[in-house]
């Protein structure tokens, strides 16, 4: 499973996403048979790629803000 598609977090997979939109347009047998497994897999690695940039930054700018609240605590503790 993956999450919704089209979404603003996903940009960067637009085209690899209407791939995989087209291919399930083609029907229910082609889907059955295995037609859109290569793209499917791409889009996963797609959202895969950007899951895992998005996390990174996200991870840094939580150490950014954890460096400001403990010089903010290092602050009060030394004027008290």
């Amino acid at each position: 499973m993956h999450p919704h598609l089209h979404t603003k977090t996903n940009r960067g997979c637009e085209e690899v996403m209407s791939a995989l939109d087209e291919c399930h347009a083609r029907g229910f047998i082609h889907k059955l048979f295995g037609g859109c497994n290569d793209i499917k897999t791409q889009v996963n690695k797609c959202l895969r790629a950007e899951r895992l940039e998005r996390t990174a930054k996200n991870r840094e700018l939580a150490k950014q803000k954890r460096e400001e609240t403990l010089a903010m605590w290092r602050e009060i503790d030394e004027n008290s």
